[in-house]
C-alpha cells in the first residue's frame, strides 16, 4: 500500500509541473514537456487508484497539486504572498494528510486492509 501512496505523491509532483506548464509554456518544447507531465501524472494516478479509494486518492493528488502550484508561483514566478492564501493552503494540507492517514488500502485480493 505504501508503494501506491508513493505513486500518488509522484503523480502530484507531475501535476504541479503540468499546471505550471499550462500557464508558462511558450514554444513546442515546453508544450511537449507539459503534455508528457500530464500523461505521467494521470498514468500514475490510475495505477494508485487500483488499490486505494478513488475519492481519497484524487483528493490527495489535487491537494498536493494545488499546494505545490501555489508555493511555486510565489517562490519562482513572483506571485504576491497573502497570509489568507497561506492559511487556506495549510487547511487544505491538514485535510489531505487526514484523509491519507484514515484511509485503508485494498490488498492484492481486493479486500480492505
Amino acid at each position: 500500500m505504501k508503494k501506491d501512496w508513493n505513486f500518488v505523491f509522484i503523480a502530484g509532483l507531475f501535476e504541479i509541473g503540468w499546471v505550471i506548464g499550462l500557464k508558462h509554456s511558450f514554444n513546442l518544447g515546453t508544450w511537449l514537456l507539459t503534455a508528457i507531465a500530464i500523461y505521467i501524472s494521470m498514468h500514475l494516478l490510475i495505477i494508485a487508484s487500483r488499490r486505494l479509494p478513488v475519492g481519497t486518492t484524487y483528493a490527495v493528488f489535487t491537494g498536493m497539486g494545488t499546494t505545490g502550484t501555489v508555493i511555486l508561483e510565489i517562490l519562482v514566478f513572483g506571485e504576491p504572498f497573502q497570509l489568507a492564501k497561506a492559511l487556506l493552503i495549510l487547511l487544505l494540507l491538514c485535510g489531505v494528510i487526514g484523509l491519507k492517514t484514515i484511509t485503508p488500502g485494498i490488498d492484492q485480493e481486493g479486500g480492505r486492509q
